[in-house]
């Protein structure tokens, strides 16, 4: 059997794309390897009797238009919590909590001029963060063309950031090449809060407060908060993959047949062009458009082949920046953790474990010498507590721990056990008696991540998000608006344009893309 288009993975940019595809009169086929749908957006049993949201846990970058243009609510996406709010634990003190893009002056444990400089920063950073929305949303410009579209989309870019005013965009372009370190210490004197909004600056990424460009990853997130609305920062009812399978059904609705359990072993090409795919199987499916959901590497490197592409195009893609240094810990309680002065409204939202920069840049510094931190930065969510459904007694603590690197020094595997325990001893310090109720445990490092999701290093975006990696060269010059240097052959993934997240962009842009060469 043959089709119009066939998307290799189900993931949620890939479910987004075919979608799309399907309700554009399109034949679509949707092959996943692994045997549900969803990629790292799925929720799993961890240990008898407990469920969690296996890799991403937390919604908040899909823009309200997509969701609703893809009716996920009706498809059966509900809520379990909104507008979730962040909490900075600290040892010394009481915890400080944060409203997500929210500048509030009177936020509780800050003085009156730091409650003022918090409103003033979160006002100023989120006009800019609503400047990029538009810039993450479209399909980049190509860079060395005379095509008068794409020098259209260059001024449209850049009127984003002239309408920003002559003050703000003299602001704006001082601060986006900075590291987030230097631009807090101009604000704030509070310790708690520079750690909170630092974390935010380098969470999944490779960087540390000081690392130049991360006041780039601080706005790309705060973008993605901006379109999302109420949803941010939401947990879905039923764990994130939930939203996975709204998005199959949502497919399913337009067309799109799904086939879960196939691996795809090669892209084939027929008179340099893509003429369809071969699975594990050995059994060929043919097709006019493939679109892969995998990342860049997997999709040139593996699946399509050098041999089809030019050697400068190949080096590009060997040297994408793909190492992870976050994992994921997943622990089963008999009780709900007792945070050292944390309200219930508190342990319903989002913690982080950031209490300084300093902290923050010291755990960083433990990575760039291939080793883990020894008193690591960590995002947790305790999502029982809003959806007790996920576990049949007790409760779920999910945490995403910075910095585990992907490429460990004397490997993962001698080394799990310790940094589990040196993550549950910090968690455990924060929420005395943790340990004591903890019934089970699981640790996923990015060597984990690379396997049980496919992703190669193990980095959530596909790709480390970086200057050299961002918009129209993202993942690399060549592939930077989902098409690629082999015809009918297009990317949707979080390696493409505009990064990670369960944000849907990149597969929604690629359809676009799809649709335009068919038209």
């Amino acid at each position: 059997m043959s089709y119009d288009c066939i998307v290799v993975g189900a993931g949620h940019n890939g479910l987004v794309c075919a979608t799309l595809l399907g309700r554009a009169g399109k034949k679509v086929l949707v092959v996943e390897a692994a045997e549900q749908v969803g990629g790292s957006a799925i929720t799993r049993e961890f240990h008898p009797g407990f469920r969690v949201s296996a890799g991403a846990h937390l919604f908040y970058a899909m823009p309200n238009s997509l969701l609703r243009d893809l009716k996920l609510e009706h498809y059966g996406l509900q809520w379990a919590a909104r507008a979730m709010r962040t909490t900075v634990l600290q040892l010394d003190k009481g915890p400080l909590s944060l409203a997500v893009g929210v500048a509030d002056e009177e936020t509780p444990g800050l003085g009156g001029s730091e409650g003022l400089a918090l409103a003033s920063y979160q006002a100023k950073l989120q006009r800019f963060a609503k400047a990029l929305v538009p810039m993450l949303a479209a399909i980049p410009p190509r860079l060395g063309t005379e095509d008068w579209s794409n020098r259209l989309k260059f001024l449209k870019l850049a009127w984003q950031v002239r309408k920003l005013g002559r003050h703000d965009m003299r602001e704006f372009l001082r601060i986006i090449g900075m590291n987030v370190y230097d631009l807090l210490q101009e604000n704030f004197s509070s310790s708690a809060v520079k750690g909170a909004l630092a974390f935010d600056a380098v969470l999944g990424t490779n960087f540390g407060p000081r690392s130049p460009g991360s006041v780039l990853t601080l706005l790309h997130r705060m973008a993605g908060l901006q379109a999302t609305g109420q949803n941010a920062i939401a947990q879905p009812q039923g764990g994130m993959g939930a939203v996975s399978e709204a998005l199959a059904k949502a497919a399913q609705g337009a067309g799109v047949s799904i086939k879960t359990g196939l691996a795809v072993q090669k892209i084939l090409v027929d008179q340099d062009r893509t003429s369809g795919v071969q699975l594990q199987s050995g059994e060929k499916i043919g097709a006019k458009s493939v679109i892969s959901n995998a990342d860049p590497k997997t999709t040139f490197l593996t699946l399509l082949g050098t041999e089809y592409l030019d050697t400068e195009f190949v080096r590009r893609v060997q040297h994408i920046r793909t190492q992870g240094l976050a994992a994921k810990i997943h622990l089963a309680l008999n009780s709900a953790p007792c945070f050292t002065q944390i309200s219930a409204e508190s342990l319903a939202g989002r913690l982080i474990i950031s209490p300084s920069m300093e902290y923050l840049e010291k755990a960083f510094n433990h990575s760039k010498y291939g080793e883990y931190s020894t008193a690591p930065a960590i995002e947790i969510t305790v999502p029982t507590i809003n959806d007790p459904a996920l576990a049949s007694r007790g409760h779920v603590l999910s945490g995403v721990v910075q910095y585990a690197p992907y490429a460990l020094k004397g490997g993962w595997e001698n080394q799990r056990q310790r940094f589990m325990e040196t993550v549950i001893d910090t968690l455990e310090a924060y929420a005395p008696g943790l340990r004591k109720s903890i019934v089970g445990a699981e640790l996923l490092t990015p060597v984990d991540i690379e396997r049980e999701f496919r992703m190669t290093g193990g980095h959530w975006h596909h790709g480390e998000l970086a200057f050299d990696q961002f918009m129209m060269v993202r993942p690399v010059p060549g592939a930077g608006q989902y098409r690629t240097p082999m015809p009918g052959l297009f990317l949707c993934g979080a390696g493409s344009h505009p990064g990670g997240g369960v944000a849907g962009l990149a597969g929604r842009n690629a359809a676009l893309q799809v649709v335009a060469e068919d038209s």
